[in-house]
C-alpha cells in the first residue's frame, strides 16, 4: 500500500516527522510536498496531488495530509472521487478507529496547530492498522456516497 503525504507550511514539520515514522515502519511513502518550508505556499497545490493519487487507486493507497487546521486540506481532498477524507485533532483516537471501520476513510487530515506529534503518530498507526468492517450498512452508505459522486461528475 502506498501512503501519500502532503502538507503546506503549517503542516510541513509534522509531515516530515510522520514520513520518518512511516519509513521506519517499512511503508511505501510518496511525498507530494511541500518539500521545503515556505510560509507563502498554498495547501491546495500539494493536497490535490495526494488526493488525486488516492482517487486513482483507492484500493492500494491512502494519504495523510496536513495544514494549520486540517479542514481546508480535507475539503480539497474530498473534491476527488473515491476519496473519503476525515480530520482528526487528537485526544480520542476512537474517532480514527470509527472512521476506518465505518467510513473506510482513505485520507487522514491533521490540523498541525492542534495536535501533538505523539498524538499524530498514534493516530496514523491506528488508522493504518484498522480495517474497514465491511458491514452491509457501511458498504451501503459508502456506495451512496459513490453514487452522489458519479451523478455530480456526469452533469
Amino acid at each position: 500500500m502506498k501512503i501519500y503525504l502532503a502538507a503546506d507550511h503549517a503542516g510541513f514539520e509534522l509531515k516530515e516527522k510522520i514520513k520518518e515514522f512511516l519509513v521506519k515502519e517499512n511503508h511505501e511513502v510518496v511525498d507530494c510536498g511541500a518539500y521545503t518550508y515556505d510560509p507563502n505556499d498554498d495547501y491546495p497545490d500539494f493536497i490535490a496531488k495526494a488526493a488525486k493519487a488516492v482517487s486513482i487507486d483507492p484500493e492500494n493507497s491512502k494519504a495523510v495530509i496536513l495544514g494549520g487546521s486540517g479542514q481546508g486540506e480535507a475539503i480539497v481532498a474530498n473534491k476527488f472521487p473515491n476519496v473519503r477524507a476525515v480530520v482528526y485533532y487528537g485526544e480520542n483516537d476512537s474517532i480514527v478507529l470509527l472512521c476506518r471501520e465505518h467510513n473506510d476513510a482513505n485520507v487522514l487530515s491533521f490540523g498541525a496547530r492542534f495536535i501533538s506529534e505523539e498524538e499524530a503518530l498514534k493516530a496514523v498507526r491506528v488508522w493504518l492498522t484498522t480495517p474497514f468492517s465491511g458491514e452491509s450498512r457501511h458498504k451501503r452508505r459508502i456506495k451512496k456516497i459513490g453514487d452522489i459522486e458519479r451523478k455530480l461528475c456526469t452533469k
